[in-house]
């Protein structure tokens, strides 16, 4: 036997469920926007798709917009987010979620994350708060929720607006209640590989009137809803979704509610072969967390129990056996260029300035993760158990002949990773 990487024969060759996934729905939602002629952000498949992701997460209002990097900008606005202001981010995030502090010239600060359910723990939050912090955005992070018990009574302590980034959560519930109520906002996308996708888009959720309507108005132009078209009350762009976007949205959000049950028996599967599976973890969610969407599953990583073969190697040989994985980030988003002196501070107000070095900051459970953490894609629990246990068996195989991929690449006992 010799892994495919080598040149053997893959565990699996037989392709994992596709995504995004599409049928007849979404083909005759489109044509309708189509031939309706209407095609842009006033097309009432918007509304329609707006009320019904308000209703799933039962919130009073939603508002979308052209991406969920723009969501987050327009809630931050909406708060009143200024020159200075700071706000605490976890470093294991996607870059918007800091970039959208800088892009509304506040001050992003980083804290280390839980090393279980990889979301800021309270207690890291609380630390990092200074006079100047204004808000904080807590990720819930691959679609298991944040520590929602904690974080809304830790913002109204200290009298900071609370930002949900649930990018990675739709229909995610913690305690019976989902997620985009525990903030004064909550932002979601729906780029290509979210759990709800028109390709692109984003939306804002808020149970405020007030926010709502600075939300709507800066997607808007600075309209008001029952204002002119060329009436303009306040600072806006044109970030609106399209009656396209809307259309696939629509049928899209229809599949959530049995792919998150599909995707979550199979997560659970996964879990209980891996748990005695020496060299690999998944961490047990949250029992708080009703329900967990499960857009990511992550695997630690332990090279010591494959013969010292690297985590990107063993990366490598996993693809070649038909499963799709990836390494976690490679670096905590601390560590971009972005974030570098010659690229700061992003305004020329004079008030910008930062409690953290970014080059020189070291927080130990986001570079760990960023060592040993690899990524199972969510589509990988579509599909059925014999899916998941092709996954297992493949892990088993590259496990049982980890010596000899440890000798041809040059890893090994004497070249562990440091």
């Amino acid at each position: 036997m010799r892994l495919a990487i080598q040149g053997g024969t893959p565990v699996r060759a037989k392709p994992f469920p596709g995504w995004p996934d599409y049928g007849q729905g979404e083909k005759d939602s489109l044509l309708q926007v189509l031939r309706s002629g209407s095609w842009g952000g006033y097309n009432k498949k918007v509304e329609e798709f707006e009320a019904a992701f308000a209703a799933l997460h039962q919130v009073k209002h939603a508002i979308s917009c052209a991406n969920g990097t723009v969501a987050l900008e327009v809630a931050l606005r909406s708060l009143g987010l200024g020159c200075g202001d700071e706000v605490i981010v976890p470093a294991i995030t996607f870059v918007a979620t800091a970039s959208a502090v800088l892009l509304c010239h506040g001050v992003p600060v980083f804290a280390d994350i839980d090393p279980a359910t990889l979301n800021l723990p309270p207690q890291a939050v609380e630390a990092a708060i200074t006079p100047r912090t204004k808000a904080i955005v807590v990720v819930h992070f691959g679609g298991h929720p944040a520590d929602m018990d904690r974080f809304p009574e830790l913002a109204r302590h200290h009298g900071l607006a609370l930002v949900e980034d649930a990018a990675h959560a739709h229909g995610a519930v913690w305690r019976q209640t989902p997620v985009g109520n525990f903030g004064d906002a909550a932002t979601f996308s729906f780029q290509a590989f979210k759990l709800v996708t028109s390709g692109e888009g984003g939306i804002l959720l808020t149970n405020s009137d007030a926010l709502a309507e600075k939300a709507w108005a800066y997607c808007n132009h600075g309209r008001r809803k029952l204002g002119g078209w060329f009436e303009h009350f306040s600072l806006g762009s044109n970030y609106r979704m399209t009656g396209f976007q809307a259309a696939l949205l629509g049928e899209q959000l229809a599949k959530l509610p049995v792919q998150s049950r599909t995707r979550q028996a199979n997560a659970a599967r996964l879990r209980s072969l891996v748990s005695s599976f020496p060299g690999l973890r998944i961490a047990e969610p949250d029992p708080r967390a009703t329900s967990h969407p499960q857009y990511l599953v992550t695997l630690r990583y332990d090279p010591e129990e494959f013969s010292g073969v690297g985590r990107d190697e063993f990366v490598a040989a996993l693809v070649a056996e038909g499963v799709p994985a990836e390494p976690a980030y490679p670096h905590p988003l601390y560590r971009n260029p972005l974030f570098r002196r010659e690229h700061l501070p992003p305004c020329g107000c004079g008030t910008w300035r930062s409690p953290q070095n970014y080059e020189s900051l070291y927080l130990p459970e986001s570079e760990r993760l960023c060592r040993d953490g690899i990524w199972l894609p969510h589509y990988l629990l579509l599909g059925t158990a014999r899916d998941v246990e092709d996954i297992v068996e493949a892990c088993d195989k590259i496990q049982k002949l980890a010596p000899g991929l440890a000798a041809c690449s040059g890893s090994g006992k004497s070249a562990k990773v440091r």
